[in-house]
């Protein structure tokens, strides 16, 4: 309730300043149709037409990238209110991108936000998302079995509502500031049919850590997930407490406890939600364990 209340505030903010835009975070109006693409390294702006709408998002690709070898691609899903753009400057994954050689998209929220389990909007953001793995892996050369989704606040509830509503599409989902609550979540029923693993940071310091924490408690019980040792990936000295499960489906959950962070993005260097100094590379961590979880057939 508090987290709804908080982003109905913030909504009435982004409707006074800025007209049910961006709120100066440069989310770009879709353009009226979609430009021709051509497969090749570099930053692409496109669009794809969904549920009659043109939805717009940025696609890096990296240098030596070619169409016809199966590519890793991780989907980045920007907080409320934000943008593909904001996102992208944040959280350094083209960077990341370039050294390991996946793509990397940056899709655009309606009206600054994506539809996911607590807010925002009213969009078919599931089916979107579908659609837009589907366009990449026959477009672009998407390696189906290493199609990844993560993202902040907003874009962190709106992986696990993907997680569980898009079969077989996502491999794992890497959650960070973000939760698995809301009306729907409220079903037993309300988890993958397919194996999906999950990684998620936590700031003990965020207002909504007690909700991020039962929900991946929650998540864990409807899989019938047991502990198993954790690897560490952070230094000893570090204050980063880390714990892992199996789940019975074969899935992994990977979960990571900053207790001196807020609502943030751990390891980023600028950014509204950056934490420079927080004692994790969340980038870093989050696609490691991609690396160790391709789709489960």
């Amino acid at each position: 309730m508090r987290r709804t209340v908080a982003v109905l505030v913030g909504l009435c903010l982004v409707l006074v300043g800025a007209a049910c835009g961006d709120g100066g975070r440069g989310s770009a109006t879709p353009p009226a149709t979609s430009p021709v693409e051509r497969p090749a390294a570099g930053e692409h702006r496109l669009s794809l037409r969904h549920d009659g709408v043109q939805r717009s998002y940025v696609l890096h690709a990296p240098p030596g990238y070619d169409p016809a070898r199966p590519t890793p691609l991780v989907i980045a899903l920007h907080f409320f209110p934000g943008s593909g753009t904001s996102m992208q400057e944040m959280v350094g994954l083209d960077v990341k991108a370039d050294r390991e050689k996946f793509l990397v998209a940056y899709p655009d929220g309606k009206d600054g936000g994506f539809n996911a389990l607590i807010c925002c909007g009213k969009s078919d953001d599931v089916g979107f998302l579908r659609a837009l793995a589907g366009h990449l892996t026959k477009t672009w050369g998407a390696d189906p079995d290493r199609i990844f989704l993560t993202g902040i606040s907003n874009g962190g509830d709106m992986s696990f509502r993907a997680a569980v509503e898009t079969e077989g599409v996502f491999a794992a989902i890497g959650v960070v500031s973000g939760g698995y609550s809301g009306p729907l979540t409220a079903s037993e029923d309300y988890v993958p049919k397919r194996p999906v693993s999950v990684i998620t940071v936590i700031g003990g310091q965020d207002r909504y850590a007690g909700i991020f924490q039962a929900g991946i408690r929650t998540w864990q019980q409807r899989l019938s997930c047991r502990p198993v040792p954790a690897t560490p990936k952070t230094p000893k000295t570090s204050r980063v407490s880390q714990s892992a499960a199996r789940c019975a489906d074969g899935s992994e959950v990977s979960i990571h406890l900053i207790p001196d962070m807020g609502h943030s993005w751990p390891g980023a260097a600028s950014g509204e939600l950056a934490a420079p100094d927080a004692g994790l590379q969340a980038t870093d961590v989050v696609w490691d364990f991609f690396v160790a979880h391709p789709r489960l057939n």
